[in-house]
């Protein structure tokens, strides 16, 4: 693409009330809407979808119900598929910001990682090989801790200024990464999105709120088959 993803992504301050606002907010819907559908039972069966990522997951300048994780939790409660939503979106963060977060977020329940990350790292142009030890190395830590959980890697691109050669080795980094450990590869993130002054706000990096619908459109079909088949999901380690 010629556009960035990874421009979307300066602000830690901001990025970090987003994150901390989506997070609620998917929790306290997911936990509403289960209340309201089902009993103790099948509460319990209820599996974990955690989406870490930079600003762009986090839905930085919406709404946490704008955002696009928050999008694909509709969609999941629409087809009746058993995952609550976490958006653990970070605006500013590097491959190395969400490897550093792994420990913690390991903590946690997760039986399906979303991990969209390195779009940073592009911006600024840092080492393509370091950037794949960094996403290599959250994959093998959760892989590690959380056995049963199933992985999935968000396609991002570099900025064309940094030249064909860094943008080529970028690109083929995550279905590399994703050969290498049998994980599913998700389309790059704002195809049919960056570039369309309509779907982006101001800064012409964010999505707007129907940018971010049409990002949901783009993820949907490969989560929607994950998810169906992890039916039911696994027991935690």
């Amino acid at each position: 693409m010629a556009v960035f993803a990874g421009t979307a992504c300066s602000g830690a301050g901001a990025g970090q009330a987003a994150d901390s606002s989506a997070t609620a907010a998917s929790a306290q819907s997911g936990a509403g809407n289960d209340s309201a559908r089902t009993g103790p039972a099948a509460r319990a069966r209820r599996g974990t979808v955690v989406f870490l990522g930079t600003s762009l997951t986090a839905g930085l300048g919406l709404e946490p119900e704008e955002a696009f994780p928050a999008l694909l939790q509709e969609r999941i409660d629409s087809a009746s598929l058993p995952f609550q939503v976490v958006n653990a979106g970070l605006s500013g963060e590097t491959s190395a910001g969400a490897l550093r977060r792994t420990a913690w977020l390991l903590r946690q329940p997760i039986d399906v990682l979303v991990l969209e990350t390195g779009a940073n790292d592009g911006l600024r142009g840092l080492n393509v090989d370091t950037t794949k030890a960094n996403i290599q190395s959250i994959i093998s830590r959760v892989m590690a801790v959380k056995p049963t959980a199933r992985i999935m890697i968000v396609q991002m691109e570099a900025p064309p200024n940094l030249g064909t050669g860094y943008t080529s080795r970028f690109r083929a980094m995550f279905p590399d990464l994703a050969r290498a450990n049998d994980v599913t590869l998700l389309p790059f993130l704002l195809d049919g999105v960056a570039g369309d002054r309509a779907l982006n706000q101001n800064d012409g990096i964010h999505p707007t709120a129907e940018g971010a619908r049409r990002v949901a459109d783009n993820l949907w079909p490969l989560i929607e088959r994950e998810l169906r088949d992890a039916s039911p999901p696994p027991t935690q380690p």
